[in-house]
């Protein structure tokens, strides 16, 4: 098996039928605050929602898949205490259609009548390398993780944060050394992270917070049972490519992204936290095999020098 059909573990969809185990910061700390998580009813997003419900956050959890929110929702909702102020609403939204975000965000303002967070999860991509990508497949991933994306940043600080305030935390991925085997996606989540930088400064003048957050390879058992018969080997596969020799878990996202969002972060924007336990840092799961399709160094002493060490003369 090649490790090319690795790379696309770095952004997993990684969903659990489990809650998360218990926040680490205070009861509380969200009470009476209002979220909206795209990509809410599964893998990271859902982390990230129940979390913010633990912490007593009304959540808003969005995605194109109904009954995928719904069943999601309710798993949530059970795990409420009746002490508690925390709701969970679940809005079926396409991101990549402006009318539907500007719907989403109008139809949250119009049942709680505020935006605190947006956590803008919602994504999607393939696994190709890039000379088999089509227009079609590179527009859908650019449109789902760039410009959905775009959308919802710009509509929940125009029609609520702009005025109020607010923090908004954009999921990305390990795209630093290029992502081979999914350019379009690398491609994007690149991009995201400098429009982050940008609306960080844009709007700081309203007090509006923007961070991401890079996710190594995370893994859940949903993710696994996803790639059928290959998703044991691919996920073991990928262990040696992390320094910790560990894969992360959704729980290791959203504890990161409910920092962020907390006043523990009130410093903070413009940064990209990289939680992948410094994956980044070390080599590529994309196996380049040998070739000599290269272009010969320039002729000189340290090109023939080069070449007695690659190639010493034989001594018989």
């Amino acid at each position: 098996m090649s490790l090319q059909s690795v790379c696309c573990l770095k952004v997993a969809a990684a969903a659990d039928s489990s809650m998360a185990a218990s926040s680490v910061f205070r009861p509380g700390l969200f009470n009476h605050k209002v979220a909206i998580v795209t990509g809410g009813g599964s893998g990271i997003g859902k982390a990230i929602s129940a979390e913010l419900v633990e912490l007593g956050c009304s959540v808003v959890i969005s995605s194109r898949k109904t009954e995928r929110l719904e069943a999601a929702a309710q798993e949530m909702r059970q795990k409420i205490p009746p002490s508690s102020p925390a709701s969970v609403t679940p809005l079926p939204c396409n991101i990549r259609n402006e009318d539907e975000v500007k719907g989403l965000i109008s139809s949250v303002l119009k049942q709680f009548g505020r935006i605190d967070f947006l956590v803008n999860n919602g994504g999607g991509q393939f696994s190709s390398p890039a000379e088999n990508v089509s227009s079609k497949g590179w527009k859908a991933v650019i449109d789902t993780n760039l410009t959905g994306t775009f959308y919802c940043c710009k509509e929940a600080y125009t029609a609520w944060m702009k005025q109020h305030g607010g923090v908004i935390v954009n999921i990305i991925a390990d795209m630093w050394k290029g992502f081979p085997g999914m350019a379009h996606t690398g491609a994007a989540r690149a991009a995201v992270d400098n429009l982050t930088k940008s609306l960080a400064i844009e709007w700081a003048h309203s007090g509006v917070r923007v961070n991401a957050v890079a996710p190594g390879t995370i893994f859940s058992k949903t993710a696994m049972e996803n790639y059928k018969e290959l998703g044991p080997n691919l996920f073991k596969m990928s262990v040696p490519f992390s320094p910790a020799k560990r894969l992360g878990v959704p729980e290791e996202i959203s504890s990161t992204v409910c920092f962020l969002l907390s006043p523990a972060a009130s410093y903070i924007s413009g940064a990209t936290l990289k939680v992948d336990a410094g994956q980044s840092l070390y080599h590529s799961m994309w196996e380049i095999p040998n070739h000599s399709a290269w272009p010969e160094a320039p002729e000189g002493e340290n090109l023939k020098a080069l070449k007695e060490l690659l190639n010493p003369p034989s001594k018989l």
